[in-house]
């Protein structure tokens, strides 16, 4: 299937053209159309909205750096030979796959705070009784305490996707076992595993409108903002909704583009 579609993306003289970068053009070509010919309501909802863009984005990228290191760090510990690491890294995944996002973001933001400053009271430190919740670093942490335990699935099973052979090759010639992962297996992981990780980033940019419910100003709070004030529901959920469509578009685009310099990298 991949094959057929490289074929009917190589246009222009046989180059290579990912043609769904045209329906990214099509999105942003009629956001720039509703704004320019109906100025009202659509640019006053783009210009109220656009700093949740940013937030958006910022959310979501600091969130899956943060995912990437913490999800490769519980695969390894449910890889590991010892039972208590193994047990406790499956534990985690088991709970916080079974709780959903929104109560993780909530629980973060509106329980976590009073957690800290009861144990403040026991404790007696002053700075622990002074806690208050930022909102956007309650709403990284929430995702990134959520998706870790995705993404720790996603790195276990391109790791177990590589041959054993490929370990005890390298432990013959006298690596160590995080040598051996980094240099080794985890390379030939990375390529295994990166179009779900792409799917994990989309997935993670979509349900960063969650975090509106914990007062971060994002796409969906600003969206939410206009509606309640200027009453009218379609005009501001049918822009936030093509906003939100561009940034998924360019990630899938940006995934797409990844996955093809890997195979250019691996055939060459």
């Amino acid at each position: 299937m991949d094959k057929v579609e490289d074929k009917r993306n190589k246009v222009f003289g046989g180059k290579y053209f990912d043609r769904w970068w045209i329906m990214v053009l099509a999105v942003v070509g009629l956001i720039l159309l509703l704004i320019f010919t109906q100025p009202d309501p659509y640019k006053r909802i783009f210009l109220f909205v656009r700093e949740g863009i940013w937030t958006t984005v910022y959310i979501t990228c600091v969130s899956f750096v943060l995912v990437l290191f913490f999800g490769l760090f519980v695969a390894l510990g449910r890889l590991s030979k010892v039972t208590f690491i193994r047990g406790l890294s499956t534990v985690y995944v088991e709970v916080i796959r079974g709780i959903p996002m929104l109560v993780q973001l909530i629980f973060w933001y509106f329980a976590f705070p009073s957690v800290m400053q009861q144990l403040g009271h026991v404790f007696n430190i002053q700075s622990m009784i002074d806690y208050r919740a930022n909102a956007v670093s309650m709403a990284i942490l929430g995702l990134t305490v959520g998706y870790s335990a995705y993404m720790s699935e996603v790195y276990r099973a391109g790791i177990q996707s590589i041959s054993k052979g490929q370990m005890e090759a390298a432990r013959s010639l006298g690596m160590t076992y995080f040598q051996a992962m980094r240099y080794v297996i985890l390379p030939q992981a990375i390529r295994v595993i990166l179009p779900p990780v792409g799917n994990e980033f989309i997935t993670l940019l979509k349900d960063s409108s969650l975090v509106s419910v914990v007062a971060v100003a994002d796409m969906t709070r600003r969206g939410r903002e206009f509606m309640a004030a200027n009453f009218i529901p379609i005009q501001t959920w049918v822009m936030v909704a093509l906003l939100y469509l561009v940034l998924t578009l360019l990630a899938a685009r940006a995934v797409t583009w990844l996955e093809r310099k890997l195979k250019m990298e691996k055939s060459s």
